[in-house]
């Protein structure tokens, strides 16, 4: 049988490590602090960067590529990116390495010194926008809409697979505008985009809203934000869209010609998503059996198992299983055909489970000669013998029930565990045991942070669809025009 894993209710962190390790999705690298994304869980996250990638293209976006190193100058550029970043950069200050003259192995060649030291790229906008100045010269250059795959390096202390590595990979949408309007527009364009991942492909409910100043990107004018619950009841940041102004084009002095031929600095976005996502999807989903993968991200929708005594069974029964096999494939669904004889039914079914693969097929002699076969749905755990002709359409229906449901329960979820608190009692006492808090909080700065040092909860987002409501702050007292989003975090 596959092995077990801990109990969410027993140590949730252990819990979600070992799921990881043991539904084989990835694992701890030689080197500290990152990640080697194993074929299975790497299958998702290719998944979920054809979604997202089909829907930035939809939206006129278009793919390039830009260096991994950026001049240690470029990020002097924009005071306040460096100060946000300064901390987490990796610095290249030598390239070459010599054999040491012992014998002991290789040496940094101290003769090979960089002139200026390289920053492996923590994110790409000073490396972008110094391109950008060359692209763009005119109102026909606008807007300009560029997307790009690529990993980043961000030095983490304390690390955690999927969500917190010195080393992930992610998308970064870096686009240049004419009009404040248009870039205004284009940042919350492509947060909807992210929610409707979010929701629609990762059956994860999500919050939309405003960042505050204090958490805002480091260079922005304004950072929106998607926000999911995890079953813990702690927050996780899914996506950010972030409206930069014209301060990266000052910069870096990309300006253009207008129509009445006057030079104006350009508007800029960025927005991304990372393999943090993976996180995510398994701890808004997954239960003590393992993942529980909605059916449009999972790399097996279908898994069958043909039960037989000997070969010449099997033989009966692959007559009859392959050609369905192919019937799925003709219809869009990913499938597996499990005849392997190095473990038993039992075993496999456990291991399946494991894996989430949302839909189980078994099939063994009595199946075949009732003209049946066992089907199983992994979110539910239930199982019910149903007939064999018109399996195809009635495992598409059962695909995206399953994918509804998943959705339902998670929304079910966060809204049993969001909670409106008025007092600072009742904040602390109901923090404790995990949500969403709605609190009013009287819009400074020092307040917030005095919050997040004795609670350890911070402001996620300022939803947009928050209704105005009077108020007093439940840490000053002072007055609140509305409630926003306290958690903790991941």
């Amino acid at each position: 049988m596959a092995k077990a894993i801990p109990s969410r209710s027993e140590n949730y962190s252990e819990w979600y490590n070992e799921l990881i390790k043991k539904a084989d999705l990835a694992e701890n690298s030689a080197v500290r602090g990152c990640m080697v994304i194993k074929p299975y869980g790497f299958s998702i996250w290719e998944k979920m960067q054809r979604a997202l990638d089909d829907m930035f293209k939809e939206t006129g976006h278009q793919n390039a590529y830009f260096p991994l190193f950026i001049p240690k100058s470029y990020l002097s550029k924009e005071a306040s990116h460096v100060e946000g970043f300064a901390k987490e950069c990796a610095v290249v200050t030598h390239y070459r390495l010599k054999n040491a003259e012992d014998g002991s192995g290789v040496i940094v060649d101290p003769d090979a010194k960089l002139e200026e030291e390289l920053i492996v790229r923590p994110t790409s906008e000073t490396v972008i926008w110094s391109t950008y100045k060359n692209w763009i010269q005119s109102y026909r250059d606008l807007p300009l809409l560029i997307n790009q795959w690529a990993n980043v390096v961000r030095w983490e202390m304390r690390t955690r697979i999927f969500l917190r590595t010195s080393e992930f990979l992610w998308q970064e949408g870096h686009t240049a505008h004419a009009t404040a309007d248009e870039a205004e527009s284009e940042t919350r364009q492509m947060l909807e985009i992210y929610a409707r991942f979010a929701e629609e492909w990762m059956a994860m409910p999500v919050l939309k809203g405003h960042k505050t100043p204090n958490e805002r990107f480091a260079g922005a004018d304004d950072t929106l934000c998607i926000e999911a619950m995890m079953q813990d009841g702690k927050a996780l940041q899914a996506g950010t869209s972030h409206f930069l102004g014209q301060n990266f084009a000052k910069a870096f002095d990309v300006q253009f010609l207008t129509k009445q031929n006057q030079l104006e600095y350009v508007w800029g976005t960025s927005w991304g998503v990372s393999t943090r996502l993976m996180g995510a999807l398994i701890m808004a989903h997954s239960d003590d059996d393992g993942l529980v993968l909605p059916p449009k991200l999972a790399p097996i929708q279908v898994v069958i198992v043909p039960i037989y005594r000997n070969d010449e069974q099997l033989d009966l029964l692959a007559a009859k299983l392959k050609p369905l096999v192919q019937e799925l494939k003709k219809a869009g669904i990913s499938v597996k055909y499990d005849d392997s004889d190095a473990n038993k039914p039992g075993w496999k079914f456990a291991e399946y489970e494991l894996r989430g693969v949302p839909v189980r097929l078994a099939m063994g002699g009595r199946d075949l000669e009732n003209g049946t076969i066992e089907l199983a749905r992994r979110d539910l755990k239930t199982k019910e013998t149903v007939p064999f002709d018109g399996l195809v359409e009635r495992i598409q229906v059962l695909l995206d029930d399953i994918q509804q449901t998943i959705y339902n329960k998670a929304k079910a979820f966060r809204e049993a565990n969001t909670f409106r608190v008025d007092t600072m009692a009742e904040f602390e006492d109901q923090l404790e045991k995990g949500g969403f808090l709605l609190a009013h909080w009287d819009g400074t700065s020092e307040t917030e942070e005095a919050i997040k040092e004795a609670t350890k909860a911070t402001i996620r987002c300022i939803p947009f669809d928050q209704e105005p409501e009077e108020g007093v702050c439940v840490y000053s007292g002072k007055p609140s025009k509305g409630r926003v989003v306290f958690a903790r975090a991941y």
